[in-house]
């Protein structure tokens, strides 16, 4: 029994003095505070990236305040050309046919918000780009009608992902097998072949496509020349969908021509680089099946860089399908693209670039989430050196 000195406290650990309960740190709660701060610091990383990103496109597609000097001219012309049609304005004198003018010109450019000096109104485009609170477009209407920006883009978006998505899928999943079969097949005459025709993808989509177009439009007349429907709607959800795949034929195919060659060359050679492990080795040694072989030690190390390579293909196809959309008169987001570009429609370009911006972030955020989850060597966090 451990004395003490009457008048002392007992020392830590004595008999009478209990030692301190450690609290320990759960840790689940550990790795969700981790998890979160990362989320948080990797979000408002991105959005302040993109922010940068859509300003300096505002800046550029303004070209710095004279766009807005061709619109104003633009609208002058317009209000001078009523006022000469107009009998009572023809009346007036010299001076209050002016002011007449100069009050209906003042008044559009108050309506689409040009009356404010240009950084000012720079920086209310860029708070609305980021809550996609475009305004009106300039010179381009939807098809229902509708001139806001967003219905517009909206309309158009579902457009063009169900082309290019649908194409990027394609080359996926005939690339990721086709350069499974070559790494098996190393140094054969169908690898030798693939090997060759890589080069080819350096080529776009749009330059296949007119030489589909000539061959299967101009000169067979089996397939149409561009479009996504007819001269007449389809009266059913079958026959529309049906009309759909149909016109989508040469420019999936087109898509594909463009993208399979290299696709199946770089992923067929990570797994070829993977292929002479020794670990690889080793379980073939045990006799591993192939396909069991592939999935465990050859497609999931890879499995990071083969995801990267599609998500960034899938946006890629995105933001590439201008000159594609235009040439199959294909009615999508990068067709309006080309059109607002053409007719120095701002809120168009700055709308259409927002959609992509936030593609992108998002698939960044994503890719990060997926390597942690796939790959057991990444970690988030402190932890983790991302």
């Amino acid at each position: 029994m451990v004395k003490t000195i009457p008048g002392e406290k007992p020392a830590e650990g004595s008999e009478g003095s209990p030692l301190p309960q450690l609290k320990r740190k759960h840790p689940g709660w550990s790795s969700f505070k981790r998890f979160a701060k990362y989320t948080s610091v990797r979000i408002a990383t991105l959005f302040c990236t993109m922010a940068i990103g859509i300003y300096l496109t505002i800046l550029i597609a303004n070209m710095g305040g004279f766009v807005d000097v061709i619109i104003e001219g633009g609208i002058r012309e317009q209000v001078g050309n009523q006022a000469a049609n107009n009998q009572s304005v023809a009346l007036m004198s010299r001076e209050d046919r002016q002011q007449w003018i100069e009050d209906r010109v003042n008044m559009q450019l108050a309506a689409r918000g040009m009356n404010s000096p240009f950084m000012i109104r720079s920086l209310q485009h860029l708070v609305g780009a980021l809550t996609f609170n475009l305004g009106r477009a300039q010179s381009i209407s939807s098809d229902s009608g509708s001139k806001e920006v967003s219905a517009i883009i909206l309309e158009r978006l579902p457009i063009t992902m169900v082309l290019f998505t649908t194409g990027s899928l394609v080359v996926f999943f005939l690339a990721l097998g086709g350069a499974l079969f070559l790494s098996r097949r190393y140094g054969s005459a169908i690898d030798r072949f693939v090997v060759a025709m890589a080069p080819t993808s350096t080529a776009p989509a749009w330059f296949y496509g007119l030489f589909l177009i000539l061959l299967f439009a101009s000169i067979w007349k089996i397939l149409p020349f561009g479009g996504m429907l007819g001269s007449s709607i389809p009266e059913t959800k079958l026959m529309y969908a049906l009309t759909v795949a149909y016109h989508m034929i040469l420019p999936l195919t087109a898509w594909v021509i463009s993208q399979i060659f290299l696709a199946m060359y770089t992923w067929r050679t990570f797994f070829l680089i993977h292929s002479q492990e020794d670990y690889v080795e080793l379980a073939k040694a045990k006799g591993l099946r192939n396909k069991a072989l592939e999935r465990r030690y050859i497609l999931r190390p890879t499995l990071p860089a083969v995801i990267t390579a599609f998500t960034f293909l899938l946006i890629g196809s995105w933001q590439g399908a201008i000159v594609t959309e235009t040439v199959f008169n294909w009615p999508g987001l990068g067709r309006l693209y080309f059109a607002a570009i053409q007719a120095f429609d701002t809120p168009v370009i700055v709308g259409t670039v927002v959609v992509f911006a936030y593609l992108l972030a998002f698939t960044v955020f994503f890719l990060d989430i997926v390597y942690a989850l796939i790959d057991p060597r990444v970690k988030l966090g402190k932890e983790g050196a991302q």
